[in-house]
């Protein structure tokens, strides 16, 4: 009998709703298609007993888990993409740090890199496969047990988000152990980020080949830095991850994937972001729909930008809220999200209410 491990990417099923994918390609849709940011995640009481007494990464490491903890929101909700359960913080763990993910606190690195001589001490050379295979199984096993449902996302961490973790450590309001590097060591920091960015590459274009439909990369941080750090620190990364993973998978003769940048708080770097070879550019909630895409003069699809704390309102309150949004970007190169993550305390039958919004008010009933 064949183990969930050896499913290999091939022979996927058939996809039967390509609307996510059409949205991001700017073809034209019949509806706007949604999903949302950790739609698998601890709102929903099946993530919480399926996680319950289990070590966060090790659940990361084990494809069967990540396929199971990806399709839990399918079954609830007729979203219209799946994303895999990862996290972005297995990059560093592939370039040799040690991190733990300590309940009510959050992601900790308990040996940080202090100063650039720390930079020694990560892996030269990462193979991707050997150190995160774990993520492409959990890929191909769950595009086969999606059995062509919907399409399934890829993510990765940008280098600037990626670096401010492995230098503060962990969370933290201001960055500023990570920005004293800018200022401080700017030739360390942009070896640790072209660094970052050649795992990342790789990375992203092995979840392509193992299945992923389209990919995202969370700037999780943009809102920490300026224009000008951002341009200098961040942009030209995020520009090279995207024209790196889509012309390696031309080379490889594998079709190309949209490509998502979220840069959370960077409405700053709109424009440029509009022009960084991503096919979709994700917003957050502090960013006018309309002057979203005035700013972006229709160069991309865009995605957003629901504020999560709108999920607290009441259900016909939120189908209010929806319906504004989707009057803002328009029906057509749009995908709806939320501009962040879920929360924990958010009631799942408010998630299933911005889902059916989203649905309703876009085919214009």
């Amino acid at each position: 009998m064949q183990q969930d491990n050896d499913i290999l990417p091939k022979d996927f099923p058939e996809l039967k709703n390509d609307t996510f994918l059409r949205a991001a390609k700017g073809q034209e849709t019949q509806y706007v298609p949604v999903w949302c940011m950790r739609q698998a995640g601890r709102y929903l009481p099946e993530f919480r007993e399926s996680r319950a007494g289990k070590d966060f990464f090790e659940t990361c490491r084990t494809p069967s888990a990540c396929c199971e903890l990806t399709l839990q929101p399918l079954r609830r909700f007729p979203l219209d993409a799946a994303i895999i359960f990862s996290d972005i913080l297995v990059i560093p763990q592939a370039l040799g740090m040690e991190v733990l993910m300590v309940p009510a606190k959050g992601p900790t690195f308990p040996d940080p890199l202090k100063d650039p001589e720390d930079l020694n001490r990560l892996k030269v050379k990462v193979d991707v496969t050997a150190e995160l295979g774990y993520v492409f199984q959990a890929i191909t096993l769950t595009r086969h047990k999606l059995e062509g449902k919907v399409p399934l996302i890829g993510f990765s961490g940008a280098p600037w988000t990626l670096m401010t973790y492995m230098i503060e450590g962990g969370g933290s309001p201001t960055m500023s152990k990570a920005k004293r590097w800018l200022y401080s060591h700017p030739e360390a920091s942009h070896r640790l980020l072209r660094q970052l960015t050649d795992v990342i590459v790789e990375y992203l274009f092995e979840q392509v080949k193992a299945g992923a439909q389209a990919l995202q990369v969370f700037e999780s941080h943009a809102g920490c830095l300026g224009p000008v750090q951002f341009t200098e620190f961040a942009l030209p990364y995020l520009r090279d991850i995207a024209h790196r993973v889509k012309a390696k998978l031309k080379e490889s003769s594998l079709d190309t994937v949209p490509m998502i940048v979220f840069a959370k708080d960077g409405h700053y770097a709109l424009e440029d972001l509009a022009q960084s070879e991503y096919d979709v550019v994700g917003l957050d909630w502090t960013i006018d729909p309309k002057a979203a895409r005035i700013r972006t003069g229709g160069r991309v699809a865009l995605q957003g930008n629901l504020d999560p704390c709108a999920l607290y309102a009441p259900k016909d309150k939120i189908g209010e809220i929806v319906k504004k949004m989707i009057e803002g970007f328009g029906s057509q190169r749009y995908i709806a999200n939320l501009g962040h993550g879920l929360y924990p305390d958010m009631d799942p039958e408010h998630v299933g209410a911005f889902v059916d919004a989203v649905h309703t008010h876009s085919r214009g009933n």
